[in-house]
């Protein structure tokens, strides 16, 4: 399993769940997740393993103070858990949407979720596309994944971004569209 492969389950998923929702309507919560799972679990128990690795590694590479920022401001907060929660959601929206948001966070203001969620005043976060490789490598062999299948090693966060995200004036400055959303600015 390579990152390819990876976004090409997630991107089959994505156009699966929209296909079973109204009018092609961004799927309910996890269940990209749990259809990427039900896709990975018929694949060779090896890639199934793998495909813990690739996760981890877009997590990793996810692990940025300007998206946790985005992600504070969307969520009106955001711990540690809720950070990866919240990379979770956005692993599910898929590699153009994870792509562009790493290269800006700001750009998730163009987002539909992101909209209706400052509409409606709703979290955005998956959990369960954490565990999508475990989930399915335990539904596909009964046994859970080897601990060694993977690692994950976080970079340091950027010191440029070491401020309160609860500064909203500073937010304003560095994501003023997401700000301006969420009426912060």
């Amino acid at each position: 399993m390579d990152k390819t492969t990876f976004w090409q389950l997630i991107g089959t998923a994505r156009a699966e769940t929209a296909a079973d929702t109204d009018a092609g309507a961004d799927a309910a919560e996890g269940e990209v997740a749990r259809r990427a799972g039900q896709l990975l679990a018929a694949r060779p128990e090896a890639e199934i393993a793998a495909a813990q690795q690739v996760l981890w590694d877009l997590l990793a590479e996810s692990y940025r103070s300007p998206l946790w920022a985005a992600a504070y401001l969307i969520n009106g907060g955001c711990s540690d858990d809720g950070f990866d929660y919240f990379r979770g959601w956005l692993l599910t929206q898929g590699r153009a949407v994870f792509e562009a948001a790493l290269a800006d966070p700001d750009s998730l203001a163009d987002h539909p979720a992101v909209r209706e969620a400052a509409a409606r005043g709703q979290d955005l976060w998956d959990e369960s596309a954490l565990s999508i490789a475990w989930t399915a490598y335990e539904n596909a062999t009964g046994r859970e994944l080897p601990s060694d299948s993977f690692t994950i090693s976080y970079p340091p966060l950027d010191p440029a971004w070491d401020f309160d995200f609860g500064d909203t004036a500073e937010l304003a400055v560095r994501l003023p569209r997401l700000s301006a959303l969420f009426a912060y600015s």
